[in-house]
């Protein structure tokens, strides 16, 4: 437990990102005693001189302490990659975030779902066609991500929200901060009826490059990306590109060939974006992981089928055969541990154990 904490508070201190967060976790496995550190032991894992000095006197485990205080007063959950919680589909990703702060219900992170993303001035065909895209995919079962922005985000996230479905908002913001003002109501009833999410800390200073950033966290954390409608030089794009160096299917609605908007989205139906007409599109690439993820809304509610410890190995099992090597690294767990979860997945008749230590779901 101490050990994400550590990772939680590096992540909190000013001067310290994403890459010298690397450099530390990287350099030996003796960071997680870092409150001990001197400056000098900070200088040999590649920080500055007086990025160090400052570590040195500064972090500690009371400063940690009051960091996280901020955010058990506001109800907002802190999850580290050391987390059972933290998506398995980021961690596949080249630059997954050390740290997501949330608001809402954090089994969503690895459920079965799918991002819609546009444009900002969608058109009237935009914003209907957006809406009844993820209407319809929520009633199938799948949670709809997007980056909460004015435009197809909005429409997208309101229409889940109607449809009684579920919703990841991934903020290009500070977790606490609600933008543009104007979707202060929709950032609250996503909390509530789904989830919030953002790497940022409270207090971060808003700057515009944040918002291309967080984008990889909308394509990282999610099965495939649709793009609903968006110009050639739509921000909607990036997300398009990060889906596809993650390795995700990459989907497009076709507009009129008349209509800027549609621009962006017809460029990528030529570089073969996978056509989407409506939710079937989507759902035949799918449906064999849609009755696991009902199967798991399932075990949300009653909680007496599978364990937190055990959902994590199935979801990592439904990628395909994996050795019990693959899954250690992967969980970072102790052997003990991952032994009797894959035991008890066994036992429960979900998993079976194959020659050379390898595992598969039934």
């Amino acid at each position: 437990m101490e050990k994400k904490w550590v990772l939680a508070g590096l992540h909190e201190f000013p001067g310290v990102g994403w890459k010298t967060l690397q450099q530390i976790v990287a350099y030996d496995e003796d960071w997680e005693h870092a409150i001990e550190f001197s400056a000098a032991d900070w200088r040999k894992r590649g920080l500055g001189p007086g990025l160090s000095l400052r570590l040195s006197e500064r972090f500690t485990w009371d400063w940690i302490e009051a960091q996280m205080e901020q955010y058990d007063d506001k109800g907002i959950q802190v999850i580290t990659r050391l987390d059972l919680e933290y998506p398995i589909l980021m961690k596949e990703t080249a630059q997954p975030p050390w740290v997501l702060y949330a608001l809402g219900d954090t089994r969503l992170l690895n459920g079965l779902s799918v991002a819609m993303v546009g444009t900002r001035t969608p058109t009237a065909y935009g914003r209907k066609v957006g809406a009844a895209l993820a209407g319809e995919l929520c009633a199938l079962g799948i949670t709809i991500v997007s980056g909460m922005a004015r435009g197809i985000d909005g429409v997208c996230h309101e229409a889940a929200l109607q449809a009684g479905g579920t919703t990841i908002a991934v903020l290009g913001t500070a977790i606490d901060v609600a933008y543009p003002p104007e979707h202060v109501s929709m950032y609250r009833r996503i909390a509530e009826q789904g989830l919030v999410i953002s790497e940022y800390p409270i207090g971060t200073p808003g700057h515009p490059g944040m918002f291309p950033q967080r984008n990889r966290i909308i394509a990282g954390i999610s099965y495939g990306t649709v793009v609903v409608e968006a110009d050639a030089r739509s921000g909607s794009l990036i997300t398009a590109d990060e889906t596809l160096d993650a390795n995700r299917d990459l989907f497009a609605v076709p507009g009129p060939i008349t209509s800027p908007k549609s621009g962006g989205t017809l460029s990528l139906l030529k570089q073969g974006a996978k056509i989407v007409t409506e939710a079937k599109d989507i759902w035949e690439e799918y449906q064999a992981l849609l009755p696991v993820a009902e199967e798991s809304k399932k075990e949300a509610v009653t909680g007496n089928k599978l364990t937190d410890e055990e959902r994590r190995i199935y979801h990592m099992l439904e990628q395909g055969i994996t050795s019990f090597d693959d899954l250690l690294v992967q969980t970072g767990w102790d052997f003990g541990l991952l032994h009797s979860v894959l035991l008890s997945l066994i036992m429960k008749k979900t998993a079976v154990q194959l020659p050379g230590s390898v595992y598969q779901l039934i």
